[in-house]
């Protein structure tokens, strides 16, 4: 794909989208990553509880990005339709990135690493585990969780027929 292909792409409704989602991972991962750092780093919370903690924290903004402003739905959420499967999503993520984070904690402490690097061993574990889950997790939200149910419930900015 060539870099005028990429900006194509950025332009279309969906590629706007995938822009916003990703936006939204990356101010929640700043938010989660510094969470978890102030409880691993600084409070010096063992890596499986400081993770439970960050995800729990950070879901609840991810949330509401994703489904306002990268889907551009508004009005009452559904909680069977998308509350409850947004979660689990999120806690599938949780399981795995606290999976790595909890094996980077045990291989951290093996070596014997000073605290600084400690942490960011744990944290790096932590922030890659859920990249990894990043892509599939767009594919089900986009297909299954923020679908919109009429064509007059799409924003003009989502509907592809306004053009911007």
């Amino acid at each position: 794909m060539t870099p005028s292909d990429l900006v194509a792409l950025a332009r279309t409704p969906g590629g706007k989208k995938m822009i916003r989602y990703a936006s939204t991972s990356v101010i929640c991962a700043v938010l989660s990553s510094g969470i978890l750092t102030i409880l691993v780093g600084v409070l010096r919370w063992q890596a499986f509880g400081a993770a439970l903690t960050a995800t729990a924290i950070t879901t609840v903004p991810s949330y509401v990005l994703n489904r306002r402003w990268a889907w551009g739905k508004s009005g009452k959420s559904h909680l069977w339709k998308e509350i409850v499967p947004f979660w689990v999503l999120a806690f599938i993520g949780l399981a795995f990135s606290t999976g790595t984070s909890v094996g980077a904690q045990t291989y951290a402490n093996h070596e014997h690493f000073g605290h600084v690097l400690h942490t960011a061993v744990i944290v790096g574990a932590f922030v890659g585990g859920y990249g990894v889950l990043w892509l599939g997790k767009f594919l089900i939200i986009n297909k299954y969780l923020f679908q919109h149910e009429a064509p007059d419930e799409l924003v003009p900015a989502l509907d592809g027929a306004t053009g911007t």
